[in-house]
């Protein structure tokens, strides 16, 4: 069974709760990230999603002022490096998420997205010849 640590992204978005949502949403798009991990020195405090920012985009917000702390979710479900594929799966499908911050005791080792899952799942069909 595969966990997260061999599936997860180890390099995260990290930002800090006072940033204005439209620098955490550039960053984002530049970085092809699809959430930020938000953080008070090492201590997760949210993440600040794609449907975050679309949120605050909607509630016609000054974005340049708003701080990511007012969209984030607070307080994100965790996952361990241990923890196996088709078991994070569940945990994001029942709770309508789909980004998974993965952490050893209280510090943030990865994160993982439905779409890492599912790339263990799809296995492409070898090509005639290959």
């Amino acid at each position: 069974m595969t966990t997260l640590s061999e599936i997860m992204t180890r390099e995260v978005f990290i930002a800090a709760p006072d940033t204005p949502v439209a620098d955490v949403a550039e960053a984002m798009l530049k970085g092809r990230f699809g959430s930020a991990v938000v953080t008070q020195g090492s201590l997760l405090m949210g993440i600040l999603t794609e449907r975050d920012v679309l949120r605050a985009a909607a509630s016609r917000a000054d974005l340049n002022a708003s701080p990511v702390s007012e969209w984030m979710t607070n307080d994100p479900v965790t996952s361990t490096p241990e923890t196996n594929a088709d078991e994070a799966a569940e945990i994001m499908m029942s709770q309508g998420f789909r980004h998974l911050p993965v952490v050893e005791g209280k510090v943030i080792t990865g994160i993982v997205s439905l779409r890492d899952i599912m790339r263990t799942h799809i296995r492409r069909p070898r090509q005639p010849g290959a």
